[in-house]
Order: C-alpha cells, then structure tokens, then sequence
C-alpha cells in the first residue's frame, strides 16, 4: 500500500501557518496548547499531512493575528474539473512565501531588514545575485 501524496493546497495552507507560526516567534507545541492539540498535530497540519478543517483554521487564524484568507494567498489554482489527487505540483510563484517559511529564510528577512542604509541593503542584493548566477531582476 503506498502513501498518499498530501493535496498541494493542504502543503500550502501548512506552510503558511508554519511561515506566520515562526514570524511571531511561536514554537509548534505553545500553539498546539493554545489549539489543545500535540506538537506532533501541529507538525502535521504545517506539513500538509493532515487537514486543517474550517472551525480549526478560523480558531489558528485567531491564535495567529491574521484573516483565513492569509493562508491562501499564493495557493496553487487547480484547473477546472482537474482532479486534486495525485496532481503534479507546478513550480509556483509562491516561492518567495515558500521561502521565507523556512527558518533560514525568516533568519535572512529579519536581519535584513535591519539595515538601515538602503544602499548596503541594494549592494547586498546585487551581491547574492552575483553569487548565484547573475539573475538582475529589478524590483
């Protein structure tokens, strides 16, 4: 029997409350208690393992100081009638939140936005994308 993969918009929810979870500096098991659920629940949800239901989403997004609509923005629109299981995830342009719902990403805005001249910050953008292969997009 083999795992069913989790559905691309449950991933997305996940890792949304996983993302605003770490900017408030919250740990897994302080809102599993705030929710009266394990660490190891809440772990699942973030991953896309389990199901968020509505009553428990509207209860996280309470807990978590945001409307429900945050955990969706970005999500992967699925084609009419296209069945969700088992479809391939298309590259997204929610990496930006895919990345900063990483700790390393969240590490990296924080510090950074702690600069205070916006020249250093401009020079240091120019140098990662130097690092990484010269990718000169302009915001």
């Amino acid at each position: 029997m083999t795992k069913k993969a989790p559905n691309p918009i449950d991933k997305h929810v996940g890792s949304r409350v996983r993302m605003r979870r770490m900017m408030l500096g919250m740990s897994q098991e302080k809102l599993g208690d705030a929710l009266a659920l394990t660490f190891q629940q809440v772990q699942k949800y973030e991953k896309g393992t389990n199901r968020i239901g509505a009553s428990r989403l509207q209860q996280i997004s309470q807990i978590l100081q945001v409307p429900v609509a945050f955990f969706f923005e970005g999500a992967p629109v699925l084609p009419e009638g296209a069945p969700s299981e088992g479809l391939q995830e298309a590259p997204s342009p929610a990496y930006v939140s895919d990345f900063l719902a990483t700790s390393d990403g969240l590490s990296l805005t924080k510090a950074f936005m702690r600069i205070p001249d916006p020249k250093l910050r401009r020079r240091i953008v120019d140098l990662v994308q130097q690092i990484a292969g010269g990718d000169t997009e302009s915001q």
